[in-house]
Order: C-alpha cells, then sequence, then structure tokens
C-alpha cells in the first residue's frame, strides 16, 4: 500500500502570547479561507434561498387561496424548486465546510505533533504522556470544531437578520413584536458564557488526567499484574472519573439553567405573534397570509437562537482547549540547534571536560567529570547504581544538556552539531529497548528506512538476532506486539542492538544493552561486537564481568567522576573501590 505524500501545515500558530487564542490561530483559518469562505457563502445563499419560501406561501395564501385573483399551482412549484435549489447548495456547504475542518485539524495535528517531536528528554521527564495525548486528541477536536463550525454557525445565525428584514417589509409593528425576545436572549448568552468557563477548562484537565491513568495502567499492565493490583488501580481510575463525572454535571447543571429560557424564549415571539397578528387581522391591519409567513419566520429563529448558546458552550470550551495546546507549543526545547561547520570525517574522539550535569528534578548526575576516549578505543563504565554511567551517553549524544563544562566529538562541541548528525555519529542502545509494532525488519531498519534486506540480515547476525528472528513463522516480516512485547527481553535487546550497528556510527554507546541476555547468548554477541568494535569508539556500560572484558579501559565512576582508570586487572589490583563495586553487583566471571 503507498502511503500519500505528507503535506506540510500551511500556516502555524502565532508565536505572540500576548493575542487572545483566536488570533493566534487566525494564521491557520486565513490558510484555509478559500474553502471557508466558499462554505459560509453557499450557506449564507441557502438562507436567502430558505427565507423567500415563507413569503412565496404568503402571497399564495392570500392571492390564490383568500383573493382568489392567481393560480395557485404556480406558487406550488415555485416554492418545490426553491426546496431543490436550497437542498443543492446546503450539501455543497456542509461539503466544503467538512473539507475545511478536517484540513484544519490535520494541520494542528502536525503542528503539535511536529513540536512534540522536537522537544528534549527533559520535557518528557516533566510531562505526563497520558496529558499530552489528551492535549493532541480532544483538545485538538475542540479547537477544530469551533474554527471550522463557529463561522457556519453565526452564518447560520444571520437567518434571524434576513428574516427580520423581510418581516419589516412585510408588516414592521408585527416584526417588532416577533423580535421583542431577542435582547433578553442576548443578555442571557453573556452570562452563560462566563459561567460556563472556567468548568470547561476543568473537564478538559480532568479528561487529560483520566487519559494518564488509562495510558500509564495499559503500558504496565504487566506489572499491575504481577502485583494484583487490578482492583487497586481500578480504584484509581475511578476517582478521576469521578473527577469527570462532577465536572461534567456541573457543566450540565449550568446548561440546564440557562439553554431552556433561551430555548423558550423564541416560543415566547411565536406567541405574541398570534396574539398581536390575530388582533390586526381582525382590525384589517394584517392578512392571514402575513400570519402565517411570520409564524414560519419565528420558526426559523429558533434553531439560531439554540445555536447561538451552542457557539457560546463550543466557544468556552475551545479557549480552554487551546489554552492547553498552547502551553505545549510555547514552551521551548532544552535543546537548541545552531548552524556550524561539522568536522566531514568523524573519527569517534570523545572528550568530557568538567562535566556538570544535574536532571530537571534537580538531581545531580555527573559534578565535574574529566574523561577522554580516543577513536577506536573500546572503554567500560563501571559504578554503582546512580554513579551517572548512563549520563554519560545520554550527554555525548546530547539528549540532554550540559549544566557546565563541554562534551566534545572530534573536537568540536557537540551543542555545534545539527542534531540529525551528531545522532548519525553517535549510536546508543538503552538498557530498556524499545520496539515499534511493525516487523523486525522496519524495526531494525528504523535509522535507515532505506537498508536493503541484506544489510538488515547482518546487523541482525553481528546481534546475535538473526538465530531467534529465523524461527520465526515470518520471520523477519513478523511483527511484533506493542513495545514488542511478543518477544523476550534478550531478544528485544538484539534487536535493538542490531538496529544500532545498522547505521555504522563512529561513536556506539551500549548502556547495559545485554543485561537481559543469557551468558552464552552474550558470549556470541560479544563475539560479533569485538569484530564490530575494531576502529570504533565504544562505551559499554557494564555489570557483568564477561561485558568488562571487552574493553580496553574501564572507568570506574562515583559520585559523578572519574574514581578510577585502568585495565580490569590494574583496577583489581590497585582499586579497593573498584572491587566492592564488582562484588556488591555480584558480577561473575
Amino acid at each position: 500500500m503507498i502511503s500519500p505524500p505528507r503535506r506540510a501545515p500551511k500556516a502555524g500558530i502565532h508565536p505572540d502570547k500576548g493575542k487572545s487564542w483566536l488570533r493566534r490561530a487566525w494564521p491557520l483559518v486565513r490558510a484555509h479561507r478559500a474553502l471557508l469562505i466558499t462554505s459560509l457563502v453557499l450557506s449564507f445563499i441557502g438562507l436567502i434561498v430558505q427565507v423567500q419560501i415563507p413569503d412565496l406561501v404568503r402571497v399564495g395564501i392570500d392571492k390564490a387561496l383568500i383573493d382568489r385573483t392567481e393560480d395557485l399551482t404556480r406558487y406550488v412549484w415555485l416554492i418545490a424548486a426553491l426546496a431543490v435549489a436550497q437542498g443543492v447548495i446546503n450539501f455543497l456547504a456542509r461539503l466544503y465546510l467538512l473539507r475545511t475542518a478536517y484540513e484544519l485539524e490535520y494541520d494542528l495535528r502536525n503542528i503539535v505533533f511536529g513540536h512534540l517531536m522536537r522537544m528534549s528528554y527533559g520535557f518528557y521527564d516533566r510531562v505526563q504522556s497520558g496529558e499530552l495525548m489528551s492535549r493532541a486528541t480532544s483538545d485538538i477536536r475542540a479547537v477544530q470544531m469551533y474554527l471550522a463550525f463557529g463561522p457556519s454557525i453565526l452564518v447560520q445565525c444571520t437567518i434571524a437578520v434576513i428574516a427580520f428584514a423581510l418581516m419589516l417589509s412585510i408588516n414592521a409593528p408585527l416584526a417588532v413584536v416577533a423580535m421583542a425576545a431577542m435582547p433578553v436572549i442576548g443578555f442571557l448568552g453573556v452570562r452563560m458564557r462566563k459561567a460556563i468557563f472556567p468548568i470547561s477548562w476543568l473537564i478538559q484537565a480532568r479528561l487529560a488526567g483520566v487519559a494518564t491513568v488509562v495510558d500509564e495502567n495499559i503500558q504496565g499492565v504487566r506489572i499491575v499484574k504481577a502485583f494484583a493490583a487490578e482492583q487497586r488501580q481500578i480504584n484509581g481510575l475511578t476517582e478521576a472519573a469521578d473527577g469527570v463525572r462532577w465536572a461534567y454535571t456541573t457543566d450540565a447543571r449550568i446548561r440546564s439553567r440557562w439553554m431552556p429560557v433561551m430555548d423558550n424564549l423564541s416560543r415566547v415571539g411565536l406567541a405574541l405573534v398570534l396574539l398581536v397578528g390575530g388582533l390586526m387581522v381582525i382590525d384589517g391591519n394584517a392578512t392571514v397570509g402575513t400570519i402565517v409567513a411570520f409564524n414560519s419566520y419565528v420558526l426559523m429563529l429558533m434553531p439560531p437562537f439554540r445555536m447561538l448558546g451552542m457557539i457560546i458552550m463550543m466557544g468556552q470550551r475551545a479557549a480552554a482547549s487551546a489554552q492547553r495546546i498552547y502551553d505545549i507549543l510555547d514552551t521551548p526545547t532544552d535543546i537548541q540547534e545552531h548552524d556550524s561547520t561539522e568536522a566531514p570525517h568523524p573519527r569517534g574522539d570523545l572528550r568530557f571536560a568538567g562535566v556538570r550535569f544535574a536532571y530537571p528534578d534537580g538531581t545531580l548526575a555527573l559534578d565535574g567529570l574529566d574523561l577522554r576516549i580516543s577513536p577506536g578505543e573500546t572503554v567500560a563504565l563501571v559504578g554503582a547504581t546512580g554513579a551517572g554511567k548512563s549520563t554519560i551517553g545520554r550527554l555525548a549524544a546530547r539528549f540532554y544538556d550540559v549544566s557546565d563544562g563541554r562534551v566534545l566529538l572530534d573536537g568540536q562541541d557537540v551543542r555545534d552539531y545539527r542534531l540529525a548528525t551528531l545522532r548519525d555519529r553517535v549510536g546508543i542502545v538503552p538498557d530498556e529497548p524499545f520496539l515499534f509494532s511493525v516487523s523486525l525488519h522496519e524495526n531494525i531498519a528504523f535509522g535507515r528506512p532505506g537498508a536493503s534486506r541484506d544489510e538488515v540480515e547482518a546487523a541482525a547476525r553481528a546481534a546475535g538476532a538473526d538465530g531467534f528472528i529465523r524461527e520465526l513463522p515470518e520471520g523477519y516480516d513478523a511483527v511484533v506486539g506493542e513495545r514488542g512485547y511478543t518477544l523476550s527481553g534478550g531478544q528485544r535487546q538484539r534487536v535493538a542492538i542490531a538496529r544500532a550497528l545498522l547505521v555504522n556510527p563512529p561513536v556506539l554507546i551500549l548502556d547495559d544493552a545485554t543485561s537481559a541476555v543469557d551468558v552464552r547468548v552474550e558470549h556470541d554477541i560479544h563475539e560479533s561486537l569485538r569484530a564490530l568494535m575494531e576502529g570504533r569508539t565504544t562505551i559499554v556500560v557494564a555489570h557483568r564481568l564477561a561485558t568488562i572484558g571487552l574493553a580496553d579501559r574501564v572507568i570506574l565512576i562515583e559520585d559523578g567522576r572519574v574514581a578510577a582508570d585502568g585495565t580490569h586487572v590494574e583496577l583489581l589490583a590497585s582499586s579497593e573501590k573498584y572491587r566492592k563495586v564488582l562484588a556488591s553487583q555480584a558480577v561473575v566471571a
């Protein structure tokens, strides 16, 4: 199946935070103005046609039925023709309106998702994934509905103006009577808008809370079941759902207090028309046809009054949702790219000079780290949990920026590289590999989508994954389950290693990447890696003696600094700290 080419959003959100949410969204609406204006013009024409029908009924009754001066059939055919024309016009108007809505939704989703993809690791450390999912789905839909359907509803509401103009031309005093309730409806609409806005914000926030609970429990379902915590988690969701229910109930209570009044005020106009109009007919100041036409016009005014309340509620919900979306879009990424001249021939010379780094929550990971790894050298990082070993790899790939000091690759600060270039040159295999719900071939080729099957298989053989992949019924075309949970932990790690090897980076970081593999398989992987490590700078976060054996040097990390440096044999002989770390981690040969 061939996917259609991706179209970039036609416009973005205005960056000025001082503007109202609608003015910030205006560039997006303006980019689709052709479709929107076409829809609105057609809707308006349809309204013009619609309001002609009661006037034809009025004339037909007065002239064909009462005065008997004209043929009734003529009016029947005219009304039927107008009805058909209105149907065709409304169909086209609806078609263009829906196209506008889907185009706006497409652009909004791409804008938000594109921004999320540019955000750094630190952002995801702070923000819950369920919260992001809610803002990227239900909040976008609320904004899209208002931007697309709001103008259309306003145009529909103009039928009141058109109908009022026609009523004035027919009978001005009766027209004023029919529209007597309009000022009261406007006043009530403003009051309702002020009452609904806070609860609209609360609804969206609590929906995001429910999404977070669901997302975390689906992703962590194996842990939940392992600890028989299903009922406790259900209770947690019930509590979050109760908060949503209360917010929706409060919203319904507000609407139930205002909407019936706004709906029925238009019926007050109908009663007044029948009363005053009837008296005018008795006095000879109006005709029966006029009363029938005015009844139709008043009935036409009822939907706009209802839509007026609807657009107020949509506007409040959209304003709350837009602010939640803007909170994301207004958050700058911690990792900024700069234009620079990058070394054309990477050697893999990696250096940490006086590096100090603390995570967003304030946890100090590295404190004055000085470390030099020469091109082609393999270094094992050893240390207690929390010593800062994994952080070294994350800073080399610039998942985070240092708080102080510099990380240099081939003599150039990693902050001066384009991110795409840097991450082509620094490959990292995390200790908890993530696999996508696609085929194994696509998972391995994730960093090089155009890689051939032979190249993918070669990388899998080097990572010790080729054997178990070929045993699967569909081989490399087998689709793994969500997050790769249809595979064992060791199998997922081997696929992740293959994915990194296929990119062939000059610097390879294995962050305890074989922790879930048994000793025999690990030995086979190491034998393959030895050949691949030739000429490649490799950092291995190690806990097993077999993994440490891959390294030319062993670096002991303690309290975010280098505590010892040498070969495994040298450190065993000279460093008490090193021996204690090996003993505490129960590393066996």
